[in-house]
């Protein structure tokens, strides 16, 4: 081989070689970034608090209603709050969509996961009720209102 064939074919390999570590340097700063916003911003924690009701399973469960009006929003927000793990196990309609706030109803004797869905989705403490029922097998309903675009989308 010539010395210009050399020549040519370190040349190719040194940029073989930038590229790759060009590619795992970018990846290695988003990892790090990824990390950061990790510590910054925890995920609300998603485990059922201590009651006295015995549910299959750790995750809080809820069902997510939609009662402004709002054609789909009900399934957007269930995607939200599954990608914060909790466990939305129905979405449908309340009995009536003029629903102005939106409620967080505890059906549990303790009203801490309601707070944590609550806390999830950025609904004020004031608007979290309990309503204790043994018919439901579920933790928490979530009643959406015309204020779901100030809802967490995060």
């Amino acid at each position: 081989m010539s010395e210009k064939q050399e020549e040519q074919l370190s040349s190719q390999n040194s940029l073989y070689l930038n590229a790759a570590i060009g590619f795992l340097s970018v990846l290695l700063i988003v990892l790090i970034g990824a990390l950061f916003t990790r510590i910054i911003y925890p995920r609300i924690l998603n485990q059922r608090a201590d009651s006295e009701n015995e549910l299959i399973g750790t995750i809080i469960q809820l069902e997510v209603l939609n009662g402004c009006g709002e054609s789909g929003i009900a399934n957007n927000v269930t995607g939200i709050l599954r990608d914060n793990g909790f466990d939305v196990v129905e979405t449908g309609n309340f009995e009536r969509f003029d629903v102005e706030k939106t409620i967080i109803i505890s059906r549990t004797v303790s009203i801490d996961n309601a707070k944590r869905v609550a806390a999830a989705l950025g609904v004020s403490e004031e608007n979290v009720i309990r309503e204790e029922s043994p018919d439901f097998y579920l933790d928490v309903t979530v009643i959406l209102g015309k204020d779901y675009h100030q809802l967490n989308t995060n």
